[in-house]
């Protein structure tokens, strides 16, 4: 028996348009919750105030905190940025195929 035949190193195999849609609307998705993650750091959330705080423990896992806060306000809605960059990045794709 023959072993299957796989595609070439390197091969990309096509995407279907409606694959290249999720992987798009994903990526948007990442990129506001990053932006929302940054946004809150700067608004001082996670930020350790007084004399009994967990200390540089608390400090480093802060980031993390406020990186899961973040992609769970892009998946309530967000502020609309990973829609508008859905839509400029399929209308790019779109435009060059």
């Amino acid at each position: 028996m023959l072993p299957p035949i796989s595609a070439p190193a390197g091969h990309v195999p096509p995407e279907t348009p409606s694959a290249r849609d999720t992987h798009l609307r994903e990526a948007a998705k990442a990129l506001e919750a990053q932006f929302l993650a940054e946004m809150l750091k700067n608004a001082g959330l996670g930020e350790t105030k007084g004399a009994f705080t967990g200390g540089p423990g608390e400090e480093q896992f802060a980031s993390f905190l406020r990186q899961e806060q973040a992609k769970e306000m892009v998946e309530a809605g967000g502020i609309g940025l990973a829609e508008s960059l859905f839509e400029a990045l399929k209308e790019r794709i779109d435009d060059a195929g």
